[in-house]
């Protein structure tokens, strides 16, 4: 059996979220036997100082994996820049590479699910990402697995293969999408991607998943999703950086382990419409919009 693959960790601030994330990867299946690197991010400013130094007091004192390193920046680089180095860092050393956040629970078959999947499809090119999470919708009709377009980024993993393709430049990327490719790449106009697309192109945000989901989608690659979560974030409380109070994505963790990968690298068409759908309606009515934004400002009066 080949070594697991290893398991790339970034954290910041938030202690109370990553004994979770951690007290759920340590029941997985293969922790024991697999090699976990925890990036921890400096600083920012004075107030997250003594956050960031519980952060790290705490993960010194981790233990259930085979080997633990931890990469302790002295600066804060942001979770973008963390990201993009560490995976790539990882990429080139392993070959292949498992990401978590810090505020994510997880099945014990995630792990599995991962290496299974990486494994199976490491040589075709096409398959770019393997996604942890899932929607809460019934995809019971549906296979184990599945590919979508969309590169979720609650836990996942991919190659050094694929990771080649990620362009950080989002001009470069600009001037490859036309009308059509804006359509497809927003899921038919029912997701804001390119809303956060153009966000990014502005300063808006800082985010490295919609430039790798774009860098995905511009090469023609595909992700494999499972049906059932295999992750669920944990972190939609408003203490994140770019997160807001909602828990309109809070779904179940699978309860078994996942056997089911096909040949048939093609983007499932009942899915795109289930997940389509969910986009369009996961909102609600007024009134529940209303009750999240005003949960949404409570939230971050208290932080």
């Amino acid at each position: 059996m080949r070594h697991p693959t290893p398991i790339a960790l970034f954290v910041y601030n938030r202690l109370s979220h990553l004994k979770r994330t951690i007290a759920c990867l340590q029941k997985n299946i293969l922790a024991a036997e697999s090699d976990l690197y925890i990036f921890s991010d400096g600083a920012k400013n004075e107030k997250d100082r003594e956050k960031v130094k519980e952060v790290r007091t705490f993960i010194h004192s981790v233990t259930g994996f085979k080997n633990i390193t931890i990469i302790e920046k002295d600066k804060n680089h942001g979770l973008a820049a963390s990201v993009i180095a560490g995976v790539s860092f990882l990429v080139e050393k392993y070959g292949k590479v498992i990401v978590m956040e810090d505020d994510l629970e997880s099945s014990p078959y995630m792990l599995s699910y991962f290496n299974d999947a990486l494994n199976f499809y490491e040589n075709n090119e096409k398959v770019m990402h393997i996604g942890g999470y899932m929607y809460p919708i019934d995809l019971s009709e549906l296979p184990e697995t599945f590919f979508f377009r969309v590169a979720t980024s609650w836990g996942w993993a991919t190659w050094q293969r694929a990771w080649e393709h990620f362009e950080p430049d989002i001009e470069k990327l600009n001037e490859q999408f036309n009308p059509r490719k804006i359509s497809d790449f927003s899921i038919d106009c029912s997701e804001n991607f390119w809303k956060q697309f153009q966000h990014f192109r502005k300063g808006k945000n800082n985010s490295w998943a919609i430039r790798w989901y774009a860098s995905i989608f511009l090469h023609g690659g595909v992700c494999l999703h499972p049906s059932v979560s295999m992750t669920n974030n944990i972190g939609n409380d408003a203490s994140g950086t770019h997160s807001d109070a909602t828990d309109m994505y809070q779904t179940p963790l699978s309860t078994k382990r996942i056997t089911g990968f096909s040949d048939n690298i093609e983007e499932n068409k009942e899915a795109y419409q289930k997940i389509k759908h969910f986009y369009r309606t996961r909102k609600g009515s007024l009134w529940k919009r209303g009750i999240r934004f005003l949960r949404k400002w409570k939230n971050k009066l208290s932080f």
